[in-house]
């Protein structure tokens, strides 16, 4: 099967539906990584999550990629500051990103990344802000073809929406678009 051109890749990822709740724009890519790039960036209503995902591609490969394409995503999402004190929510997050690229069929390699717990308070002139807490999911992944990577993205995508609490779309049912 011939491998997809980075433009057919990145039509088919541009032509990805979210759900109503999540904003997804494209914006510049890091120039000096690869030949080829792609980033977006994503708002999930309310600040309760935000994303950035990149796609890179060198047809010539990269050593410490294991392969030619390389993914590198961000998820932050506000948190109950009760839930960030939990130790396991760290294994918890990097578990949804793995279910998620499951769950999308990604096949891939060489996972790595971090999982972050913060808790702020504030003090003096900044006495009267509430506490906020939040998790930081930060990983990168290298796919083992470049034939579906739109289902990377919407393994990201999955993970933004489960970081920020919102309930899964039930199958069979289809929202109507804001433009509607």
């Amino acid at each position: 099967m011939r491998e997809r051109s980075f433009d057919e890749i990145l039509s088919a990822i541009r032509a990805i539906k979210v759900r109503n709740e999540i904003d997804i724009a494209e914006v510049p890519a890091p120039q000096k990584l690869a030949p080829f790039s792609l980033a977006l960036t994503a708002d999930v209503l309310e600040d309760a999550a935000t994303g950035r995902f990149v796609l890179l591609h060198d047809p010539a490969g990269q050593e410490g990629w294991a392969g030619n394409f390389r993914c590198v995503t961000f998820v932050r999402a506000a948190m109950e500051t009760d839930i960030v004190s939990d130790p396991l929510l760290a294994d918890v997050g990097w578990s949804w990103l793995m279910e998620s690229l499951k769950k999308n069929g990604c096949e891939f390699i060489a996972p790595s990344g971090t999982v972050t717990r913060v808790a702020s308070s504030s003090f003096g002139t900044l006495d009267d802000r509430e506490e906020e807490s939040e998790l930081e999911v930060r990983a990168s992944w290298t796919p083992t073809s470049g034939m579906n990577l739109e289902a990377h993205v919407l393994a990201w995508v999955e993970l933004l929406e489960i970081a920020a609490g919102l309930a899964p779309i039930p199958e069979g049912v289809t929202q109507l678009s804001r433009n509607s």
